[in-house]
């Protein structure tokens, strides 16, 4: 079974991004993320990440093709 919920440091790697960076992102909002335990670990879901890579994806897309509309 596939882990559901992924750490910081896992997102962080998965993303080839530093653990500030990762931080910065759930912080913000633009990754969602839940706190778990007393001490307020962060945790992503897996989907979560997946979806912000799409949506990373669908970005860079739109940019590229206006900048080749532009250009």
């Amino acid at each position: 079974m596939p882990q559901r919920f992924l750490t910081l440091a896992d997102v962080s790697e998965e993303l080839n991004v530093s653990a500030g960076a990762a931080y910065q992102l759930v912080r913000s909002g633009e990754l969602p993320a839940i706190q778990v335990g007393h001490r307020g670990q962060w945790r992503v879901e897996a989907a979560a990440l997946e979806t912000y890579i799409q949506h990373l994806y669908a970005q860079t897309r739109e940019r590229l093709e206006t900048a080749s509309r532009a250009g």
